[in-house]
């Protein structure tokens, strides 16, 4: 593991990162500092709070370990919810997913009650002052973060919830109280994602290390487990030798697309010692401070303040689609010399070292044709479509793949002006480029970059069995005059 690092992992007071009115005291540039450096090299930092707020914290995890340990052991069936099944934005209340040993109590305000369910049963205790705490926290290392940046102060404020909260506004925001590997909790002999080690359980298989696309995140844990990846690709214990006032603060996915890839996420593990010997499993309280979900991710504050914005990141991307998307992470390099996912020619040579370690550490392979189309796909609708919907002042709203299979056999659909307008290829459906039918991908790189197949050395083979044809037969003459002609307002 990479527990030698520890000793390195940034450590800064919240006293010390809290912004005052005229210039920056000397305490607060080398907080900030010290906390960018941290996030820098190892995607994650220690916050240390005052006396009062640390108890605030402990007596939470307390509770959350009663709340759990009077849990029945196995979920009644409509509480069982693996994550990827519920709504980003409306999460609230218990729920569980025995595949991961793990239950979560979200507290949403706006959305979850304050009142106990019934007399039986009582949610973990101050939930409320926790929330407050740790907002004002991540916000307070949101800022710190834009001024290391250069950006002007609290630049993200638009893209946040009120504070506070208006009436009948639900937080976007969420405390997550959670308990991994309870072990009066049943169901984990059914499955076979977790697996034990020495005496250690890791939660999540090696393949799927989960990154959370909050802004910020903040947690704060009773028992040592959480391994973070630093630039170097090795495992940090973050969380091994916490103190009683210490938290743990990591960027999240969405921090990375807003800031243009200048500040990486954290790519996560759990691990568990001795999961058996611990009669209240591993509780934790985690605050993850969540854009809006009417809002877009966009860079102009990047650009603002002098900073490149590379292709991948130049449009605008809503947050709803941003949230319910699915995000490689095989390609996350960019670890500060690392700025975005692509790499150009010119860089090749200098990345050797570190793509020989990654692929000695993680057996990489070769990119799949399937996910060389799609990010093929992203590119051309951020450098082509996009393109030509800006210049006509065309808003895209693409259709569900479903309902649009009968929108392209129809003059009078819903997409049928956006789809000429902008010289869309005939039968492929007016869906967003990533979840487009491989097949149906081809048809769209090559009706946007005439030729692509053949410069990529691709072919219609590569359609997976079963999946739709979608009159493949015409995707490769699917660029009619009117697509030139919309290539050529560029």
């Amino acid at each position: 593991m990479a527990g030698n690092g520890l000793s390195s992992l940034g450590r800064v007071k919240l006293t010390d990162l809290m912004a005052t009115e005229g210039l920056p005291s000397e305490a607060y540039k080398l907080s900030v500092s010290n906390l960018c450096q941290s996030l820098a090299r190892y995607s994650a930092a220690i916050i240390q709070f005052p006396a009062g707020d640390g108890s605030l914290l402990r007596s939470g995890l307390e509770s959350a370990r009663l709340y759990f340990h009077q849990r029945p052991s196995y979920p009644a069936v409509d509480m069982i919810h693996p994550n990827q099944q519920r709504e980003w934005c409306k999460t609230s209340g218990y729920y569980a997913d025995p595949q991961l040993w793990q239950e979560t109590y979200d507290f949403r305000p706006g959305l979850t009650q304050m009142e106990p369910v019934n007399e039986m049963e009582f949610p973990p205790a101050g939930l409320a002052d926790i929330f407050a705490l740790l907002g004002k926290t991540a916000r307070d290392v949101l800022d710190a973060i834009s001024f290391n940046l250069n950006l002007r102060s609290s630049p993200f404020t638009g893209i946040l919830d009120n504070v506070p909260l208006r009436n009948r506004e639900i937080s976007s925001s969420v405390l997550s109280v959670s308990c991994h590997a309870r072990p009066s909790f049943h169901g984990t002999q059914h499955h076979s994602l977790t697996s034990q080690d020495e005496g250690h359980l890791a939660i999540f298989p090696e393949q799927e290390h989960p990154i959370d696309k909050s802004l910020i995140s903040i947690i704060k844990s009773d028992k040592p487990g959480l391994h973070i990846r630093d630039c170097q690709g090795d495992w940090v214990l973050v969380d091994g030798d916490l103190g009683p006032q210490e938290a743990v603060v990591y960027p999240g996915l969405a921090l990375y697309q807003a800031t243009a890839g200048n500040i990486s996420p954290a790519i996560q593990r759990i691990e568990i010692s001795n999961p058996q010997g611990n009669i209240c499993g591993r509780c934790s309280l985690t605050f993850k401070l969540m854009p809006k979900s009417m809002t877009s991710l966009n860079c102009s504050e990047m650009r603002a303040a002098g900073h490149g914005v590379e292709a991948q990141f130049q449009l605008p991307v809503p947050v709803d689609d941003f949230m319910q998307r699915s995000h490689p992470t095989d390609h996350l390099f960019n670890r500060q010399s690392f700025p975005s996912f692509s790499f150009t020619a010119a860089q090749d040579g200098s990345l050797k070292s570190m793509t020989r370690r990654r692929k000695n550490n993680s057996k990489c392979k070769p990119l799949p044709p399937s996910k060389r189309l799609r990010l093929e796909a992203q590119r051309v609708l951020k450098e082509r479509v996009q393109d030509i919907a800006d210049t006509k002042g065309i808003k895209l709203r693409f259709c569900s793949l479903k309902e649009c299979e009968n929108h392209i056999h129809s003059l009078d659909s819903p997409c049928a002006n956006v789809r000429t307008e902008i010289g869309w290829p005939l039968g492929v459906p007016f869906v967003h480029p990533h979840d487009l039918p491989n097949k149906a991908k081809i048809g769209f790189l090559e009706a946007y970059e005439p030729g692509w197949s053949i410069t990529h050395d691709m072919d219609l083979s590569l359609i997976e069995p079963g999946q739709p044809s979608l009159h493949s037969a015409h995707f490769a003459a699917a660029v009619t005059p009117q697509n030139n002609s919309q290539q050529s307002v560029k």
